[in-house]
């Protein structure tokens, strides 16, 4: 949203003219995202933006997973928080999806979705490991209920999770104006994994980059030889049997492009 200032103070203040704005640069955004993730053979989630969609009546909240050969995928924020439903008419995507790429199966579970429980457990279910989590929130306690779904949905499915979020401030800005958190890894506080299932974690409101190593074959051992089997356990639940797994779309970022 901080690209909204390149188009002058009338659209920085302007809430729905900030998002056709930005849908013009969308295509600008992503090419050079591509074309950062092959020169440094990274894989990059960008910035989640609001863009329209065809066949939609509001505008929606999407992530893009760039990977190193060409390819990319994207994922919708489902759930939207009061400011997006009562200010910002942003509408909720409609669909799940998981990424596979060669360092492992990833899903994306952008801010408030992370503290829906079934949501990401219907991305683990299809092969998840690594969970994504782009956050913007404007207090402590918005970041402290993004931190802590984030701890909670890597306990309950034996996974890591990722939150990286917006700090500082952007005055000029109705949708980003004030910004708080901390960029942070977790996991299950299990064998293999820090005791208290934080594997990295910054320092509040300091913009910085966080560095953190991810070993998937501790989320394997974790999810058969764990203390707990939280993972396997799911299904016990009362209720959980009554839970139809919605399908999801798995992404192959895994294939060169042709």
């Amino acid at each position: 949203m901080e690209l909204a200032s390149i188009f002058g103070e009338a659209v920085e203040a302007d809430l729905q003219g900030q998002i056709s704005a930005l849908d013009d640069l969308a295509g600008k955004v992503d090419a050079l995202h591509m074309e950062l993730a092959g020169r440094h053979g990274l894989h990059i989630l960008a910035a989640s933006l609001p863009l329209h969609v065809v066949g939609r009546d509001l505008p929606v909240n999407r992530a893009r997973l760039f990977a190193p050969n060409g390819r990319s995928g994207s994922q919708d924020k489902i759930i939207m928080t009061r400011f997006e439903r009562e200010e910002w008419a942003v509408g909720g995507g409609d669909g799940l999806s998981v990424f596979e790429t060669d360092i492992g199966c990833i899903g994306v579970a952008i801010c408030y979705d992370c503290e829906f429980p079934l949501l990401v457990r219907t991305m683990v279910e299809a092969g998840a490991e690594l969970i994504l989590i782009p956050s913007c929130t404007d207090t402590l306690r918005g970041h402290g209920r993004v931190r802590v779904g984030a701890m909670a949905r890597a306990l309950e499915n034996q996974c890591y999770t990722v939150v990286s979020p917006t700090v500082g401030n952007a005055p000029w800005s109705p949708s980003v104006d004030v910004n708080r958190g901390v960029a942070g890894v977790y996991g299950p506080p299990d064998i293999g994994f820090p005791e208290t299932g934080i594997v990295a974690e910054g320092r509040f409101d300091e913009d910085m980059l966080l560095f953190a190593e991810i070993d998937l074959d501790l989320v394997s051992q974790a999810r058969t030889a764990g203390q707990v089997l939280n993972h396997l356990h799911w299904v016990e639940q009362p209720g959980a049997d009554l839970w139809p797994i919605p399908p999801v779309r798995t992404v192959d970022l895994l294939s060169d492009l042709d």
